[in-house]
């Protein structure tokens, strides 16, 4: 038998959260509705930044990058499991996990990116202010996503080229909702060595030196916080910053919690639930992070609800209600 000819017809099943038929219909409604509410939170981030000319700087520039990628970070996983629940079929092709797989890996070093550059943004703006258009120029902010997602695009890519060198040699069973790499490179039947050394390497450099990146910038903005003399300028400097931190916070805290609980329980369903909170719940709750601690962004928010009201007013015949 050719492991390589037995790749071709190769499928996997994802095995998921559970296998019981009554609890099916509660996790297709429980994720649903969180997709939803992620696509449609990020979406009006998005809008609010896009059509308020004063969010036209490179903090609401990133982050509304920062928000379509949590869209299409969530698109990766989500709806292939909907579709599995739905159709109560749990397997996936193996070009499709090699897809999901790529696009998963491509837009979870991303938001690391990004995090990592809305740092140094907030570095710049605190510790250099009168330097601050000047250094972050349009070409700039431009040039650093650009170079985001070129890095981002040629780790993903050469991730799932070290996973096509693998053979797998039959009906394979992944104990996840998607295929997630480190899984994946565990079912096959060939020495994966290289591939573990290729995984960790590029998690070591990419990871943690964005994390790395992350810590310095906020170790210089707290110690240029700390020489502020007023305390109205003291908040005002950290409560710029406080949104992105929550957001760091959340996703590193909870990227760890995957790998740790997973290396000391050894548990695969303890490795899938954890999982969620940064595949699902960090995306999901970026937008709330983002608009409730943001003056900025709830005003942009009421003012796209306002005319939308108008408008609905308007082509209801209600122009003049009060």
């Amino acid at each position: 038998m050719e492991p390589g000819n037995e790749t071709k017809i190769l499928e996997f099943l994802l095995l998921g959260f559970s296998e019981e038929p009554e609890l099916q219909p509660l996790i297709f409604g429980l994720f649903l509705f969180m997709y939803l509410i992620t696509v449609f939170g990020n979406l009006l981030i998005i809008l609010a930044v896009s059509s308020d000319s004063y969010l036209h700087t490179p903090m609401y520039f990133f982050l509304s990058n920062l928000s379509f990628v949590d869209i299409c970070f969530t698109s990766t996983t989500i709806p292939k499991m909907l579709q599995n629940i739905r159709t109560q079929s749990k397997v996936i092709t193996y070009e499709g996990c090699i897809t999901q797989m790529y696009f998963f890996v491509l837009f979870a070093v991303l938001d690391m990116f990004l995090l990592t550059v809305m740092a140094y943004d907030r570095f710049v703006a605190i510790c250099h202010p009168l330097h601050y258009m000047v250094i972050m120029n349009p070409q700039l902010c431009g040039l650093l996503v650009l170079v985001s997602w070129m890095m981002s695009a040629l780790n993903s890519l050469l991730q799932s080229a070290m996973v096509l060198r693998l053979s797998f040699c039959t009906y394979m069973e992944i104990p996840h909702f998607f295929c997630e790499i480190n899984q994946l490179i565990q079912l096959a039947c060939s020495d994966m060595f290289l591939n573990e050394i290729v995984m960790y390497f590029a998690a070591a450099i990419l990871g943690g030196g964005s994390f790395t990146g992350i810590l310095y910038s906020y170790s210089k903005i707290v110690s240029s916080i700390q020489r502020i003399s007023s305390a109205q300028g003291e908040y005002k400097a950290f409560s710029t910053c406080a949104s992105h931190l929550s957001v760091v916070s959340l996703f590193y805290c909870t990227c760890l919690g995957v790998y740790l609980s997973s290396a000391a329980t050894h548990s695969s369903h303890s490795s899938v639930v954890a999982s969620v909170m940064y595949t699902v719940v960090t995306p999901m709750l970026n937008p709330f992070i983002y608009s409730l601690r943001n003056k900025d962004i709830k005003r942009a928010l009421e003012r796209i609800i306002r005319k939308a009201v108008i408008k609905l007013l308007s082509v209801l015949g209600l122009k003049n209600y009060p």
